[in-house]
């Protein structure tokens, strides 16, 4: 799927289906929010994981849900029911956590948007899936184990969903995405360090499309 997404991802659409690639972000300037955007979704990107790792982070998802209408913009790092209604409030339309709590699930499942819980045992997904949940984060992909790890997984619990994430690069990417439990990937090498710093948005906008061709 590329930029023909829907302008609202209703809360009950999976963040698995938003887009083949989800880039995963890191903002440490507001200001870079909107043309960052910008240059993924003419790549082909719509879907944009922001993560809450830097004080920058909120006002980014704040500043591309209002200027950037072909984005889909939500929240990486989300570990408190606070982030989630953070999220929410900046106009953040998902939610991603490395991990998971009852009490972080309760607040995700709340917010009425679209959301994905982390994992990366066995025993976390059987606890998600007796929670009705089936469609999750593995994280992080390339130390929990990989496509092994994954592909291991999908005998026995062939109902749960993964988008990989951690470690991922443009050469790994497809090996995931032909795995029968895996729907998407999320990673960061559209958005390395040093384009962003020189802001040269022609670069992220020609790596995105590179991404977003593993999903024709």
């Amino acid at each position: 799927m590329t930029s023909s997404l829907p302008p609202a991802a209703p809360s009950d659409t999976s963040v698995l289906d938003l887009a083949p690639v989800i880039p995963v972000v890191v903002l440490h300037d507001v200001a870079d929010a909107v043309p960052l955007a910008r240059a993924l979704v003419a790549g082909g990107l719509p879907a944009i994981e922001v993560t809450l790792r830097t004080p920058a982070a909120l006002d980014a998802i704040r500043a591309v849900a209002a200027e950037v209408p072909g984005a889909v913009v939500g929240a990486g790092t989300v570990i408190s029911p606070q982030h989630v209604r953070d999220t929410v409030e900046a106009g953040g339309r998902f939610l991603v956590s490395p991990g998971w709590t009852d009490a972080l699930l309760e607040a995700m499942r709340g917010a009425g948007v679209p959301f994905l819980p982390g994992v990366s045992t066995i025993s976390e997904v059987v606890a998600l899936l007796e929670r009705g949940v089936s469609d999750m984060k593995f994280f992080p992909a390339e130390a929990a184990g990989g496509t092994a790890y994954l592909k291991a997984l999908s005998a026995p619990l062939p109902q749960a969903r993964f988008c990989p994430t951690g470690g991922i690069s443009l050469a790994s990417a497809p090996s995931y995405l032909t795995l029968p439990n895996v729907a998407c990937v999320g990673g960061s090498w559209m958005v390395p360090g040093d384009a962003v710093a020189a802001k040269d948005w022609d670069r992220v906008a020609r790596l995105a499309a590179e991404a977003a061709a593993l999903g024709a």
